[in-house]
């Protein structure tokens, strides 16, 4: 059994690995439903690009950031004949203090001290409008590119509004690094200083907490959780069942907690933005994993009068966990948005391990019933062959 569990392991593990390749911006639903045949999940500031690319030399684009507020501006640029901000041709987003209506404008970026000024390009831009879709704040706007290039170097920014006044974007990692190459044909994106493609550094970090999350608490939980029942029913397998559910569980701690500061990691840097059903489960799935760590070390020995107790809640807190786990899990896909497959793969895997349950508990309490019945036969025989000694 023991072997099997281990081969049942490493095809979960190589399972979810592949989720690292997933893009989050495939499935956004627009509220025309236009279709992009090429979206990107930007690297930094939850944001992504999708365009349409036309063989006239133009471009529909639409550029989507996630968890914009009110008071929030966001932008997305071309530089024509450089990078980074400086000489940057901006499409910029303001929301209304008042009406929470979006105005859309151009603004060529000459230098610092200009700012976001309203101002002409130096190609043409048209069908500029805003909206906000679930949440998000999504900029149209079609391309006609000029010279007739497809590659441009691009940059993407998010900043604070107050009383109407655009405030200058903050000096972060993230705002430093919202730079980056683009092309229309091919798809290619590139984070700045050829780091890759986009949806790299951010985008990995994302996907690192989502394969540790669903492996430790949602698959390796339930499964450590299934050693402990149904291995102790058989004999031989009596105390290696405890090793096996004691390191399957602690194993699945570590890699939780590793996953949980990688997500502690992605709330800090997502400023505006805010899962709080997914955070806070993930806040009491660590306190109660730690609770059931300790609960090990704590734990009464076999014959104590309190053991009864300890079992009943090590054993209900340890259900709690794994529903919670489960269930958060499938928060974090409805964040992440992977490819379908992916949350269909985890669909498959909970329900074979709900199958094995089943069955297991099934044949644990037909062994359980068995052994009654042998030791009542046993019992009856004892006290029938002390009855004719006597």
């Amino acid at each position: 059994m023991a072997k099997i569990l281990n081969v049942f392991f490493c095809v979960l593990l190589s399972s979810f690995s592949v989720l690292s390749s997933a893009q989050s911006c495939n499935n956004f639903t627009f509220s025309s439903n236009q279709i992009y045949a090429t979206c990107v999940s930007l690297p930094v500031l939850n944001s992504h690009l999708h365009w349409n690319y036309h063989p006239n030399g133009t471009v529909d684009v639409a550029f989507r950031h996630t968890g914009a507020t009110t008071s929030q501006w966001v932008s997305w640029a071309l530089n024509v004949d450089g990078s980074g901000m400086i000489g940057a041709q901006a499409i910029v987003a303001v929301t209304g203090s008042t009406d929470g209506a979006v105005r859309v404008y151009t603004s060529a970026i000459k230098g610092y001290a200009t700012g976001l000024q309203e101002s002409s390009l130096s190609f043409n831009v048209s069908n500029m409008s805003a909206e906000r879709v679930n949440g998000d704040l999504v900029v149209y706007a079609s391309l006609v590119l000029p010279n007739g290039r497809t590659r441009f170097n691009h940059v993407w920014q998010v900043g604070l509004v107050n009383n109407g006044v655009l405030g200058i974007h903050s000096m972060s990692r993230d705002n430093r690094n919202a730079v980056g190459e683009v092309d229309f044909i091919t798809g290619l994106a590139k984070v700045s200083g050829g780091g890759g493609n986009v949806g790299g550094s951010r985008q990995r970090q994302k996907n690192t907490h989502g394969v540790l999350n669903a492996f430790s608490w949602g698959v390796l939980m339930p499964i450590g959780a299934m050693s402990a029942r149904y291995l102790k029913v058989f004999n031989v397998a009596n105390p290696a069942w405890f090793y096996i559910h004691a390191a399957t569980q602690t194993s699945a701690y570590v890699v939780g907690v590793a996953g949980w500061a990688t997500g502690l990691k992605l709330g800090s840097e997502s400023t505006g933005v805010k899962y709080n059903a997914h955070r806070n489960i993930g806040i009491i799935l660590f306190a109660f994993g730690t609770l059931q760590v300790l609960a090990l070390l704590l734990r009464p020995k076999p014959d104590n009068k309190y053991r009864i107790y300890w079992n009943i809640y090590h054993r209900g807190l340890g259900y709690v966990v794994i529903i919670l786990s489960v269930y958060n899990v499938y928060e974090g896909l409805g964040i992440l948005e992977p490819e379908k497959k992916w949350k269909n793969a985890y669909t498959g895997i909970i329900s074979s391990l709900a199958v094995i349950t089943v069955l297991c508990e099934a044949l644990t309490w037909f062994i359980v019933l068995k052994r009654k019945r042998e030791e009542k036969q046993a019992r009856s025989n004892e006290a029938n062959g002390q009855s004719a000694m006597a």
